[in-house]
């Protein structure tokens, strides 16, 4: 869960466009499933993907279903990681297991205490992204 202030400006944008699915939770944080690049693709409807940016220069670009404007994945450059948008996904997910950039949420509710919280970055997330790139190069 995010809630940084990237995170937040681009789940309002994309809830603003016509007949969008919920991003943000109601606490404005934004939830993901998130997976190495080399193990994920869309498997159907890439053609109907439009990428948006906050700016020009942003690393961070969100992949929406063009047919009924559904966020569906986010890149961030140049990382080698997909975000999914949790919303996406029906069934039985895993849990939340951390709220990450909790100095920028503004919701005035107490946060959620279903998972660890963290004002930054959690160092088990950031642990796991550079295992996944070692994985990665060594090829596993």
């Amino acid at each position: 869960m995010c809630y940084c202030r990237d995170c937040q400006e681009g789940g309002r944008r994309i809830e603003s466009l016509s007949n969008a699915q919920p991003v943000l939770d109601a606490d404005g944080g934004t939830a993901y499933l998130t997976y190495r690049s080399d193990r994920f693709r869309c498997i159907a409807g890439a053609d109907l993907l439009t990428g948006y940016k906050l700016n020009d220069r942003a690393p961070t670009q969100r992949l929406v279903a063009s047919c009924c404007n559904s966020a569906m994945f986010l890149k961030f450059a140049p990382g080698h990681w997909t975000s999914a948008y949790r919303t996406r996904f029906e069934g039985e997910l895993p849990p939340i297991e951390a709220r990450s950039q909790t100095k920028h949420r503004v919701a005035p509710t107490p946060i959620p205490d279903d998972a660890p919280t963290h004002p930054g970055y959690p160092p088990k997330l950031m642990a796991r992204l550079l295992g996944s790139r070692l994985a990665m190069i060594i090829g596993r």
